[in-house]
């Protein structure tokens, strides 16, 4: 009977037993946020790795049986997970994680969103109709989003509403002084011109006020093709650039071609959390993010 009761207080004294919400990130940077604001008072689960491109998860049932336990799903919106997320919510059978529920959370709703397409249709490719999904790389919008989803974690478990509101006030100082340091050491990058590989950068040049000057992919989410490249190429004589940017989900072959024969340098940035080793929560990311592009200014 000691022993039973020993094991029963080891248990209950765990990170996991205290845990009072069970959350469903999407992606990792989301989770890495529902960390910061929940500690021990939140199990948190990740969909996909930084190494997939999260428009193309699948909707395995692994991923269908973490939903049905759910209490609360933190995703991007903005459509960046229309390919498999709706089957996953259904699939689920959780009624507290649908859309329009207080257990479905979306970032970009949080958030103004950039490069939204005045019309749409297949021929532009991969376009998202509400706006670029892309939010997380502008640490405002961080900053948006930490502040909403701490609100609404507080509401959910209220209970721990003081624990939650206190972490999320303690993240957003740490933050936005963290976000001034980067501004000031990102200075240098300011006009600076680079190719990218897909519109998953686009809020952090504009943070940044860095310049797009061509992409790899000839329609967004189209693979680069040869015929493109060598047209990249020829628009690079008239218009240069100092680097082709690449998240490290990107493949690298058409990046490293391009660098090659316009002899500019060829850059991958985490673009979320463990992109990199160096990126092993939001604060990291930024600051390797940033030593990355810095190269640039060299």
């Amino acid at each position: 009977m000691k022993l039973i009761a020993a094991i029963f207080l080891t248990l209950s004294a765990s990170p996991a037993a205290l845990a009072a919400l069970n959350i469903f990130a999407c992606t990792p940077e989301w989770g890495a946020l529902a960390r910061e604001l929940g500690a021990d008072k939140v199990n948190v689960y990740v969909a996909s790795t930084a190494l997939q491109d999260p428009h193309r998860i699948e909707a395995r049932p692994s991923l269908i049986a973490r939903a049905r336990s759910a209490d609360l799903m933190v995703c991007n919106g903005a459509q960046l997970e229309i390919g498999w997320l709706p089957l996953v919510q259904q699939q689920s059978g959780n009624t507290k994680i649908q859309p329009g529920q207080p257990g479905y959370f979306e970032a970009a709703a949080a958030v103004p969103l950039i490069e939204k397409p005045a019309n749409v249709d297949r021929s532009q490719g991969d376009v998202h109709p509400d706006g670029n999904p892309h939010v997380h790389l502008d640490p405002r919008n961080v900053a948006l989003v930490a502040a909403a989803l701490g609100e609404r974690m507080a509401r959910l478990d209220f209970g721990e509403a003081v624990l939650y509101r206190s972490r999320t006030k303690s993240f957003l100082d740490r933050w936005n002084e963290a976000a001034a340091r980067w501004q000031k050491q990102g200075a240098p990058l300011k006009g600076v011109g680079v190719v990218v590989y897909h519109k998953n950068l686009s809020y952090l040049l504009n943070w940044l006020g860095m310049q797009e000057v061509g992409a790899l992919e000839p329609k967004p989410g189209l693979p680069p093709s040869t015929a493109h490249l060598n047209e990249l190429l020829e628009q690079l004589k008239r218009t240069p650039a100092k680097a082709v940017v690449r998240a490290a989900y990107n493949e690298p072959r058409a990046a490293e071609w391009l660098a090659e024969r316009t002899k500019i340098l060829a850059i991958t940035v985490p673009y979320t959390v463990g992109g990199t080793d160096a990126a092993k929560d939001l604060f990291s990311l930024y600051d390797d993010t940033l030593a990355r592009l810095l190269e640039i200014a060299k």
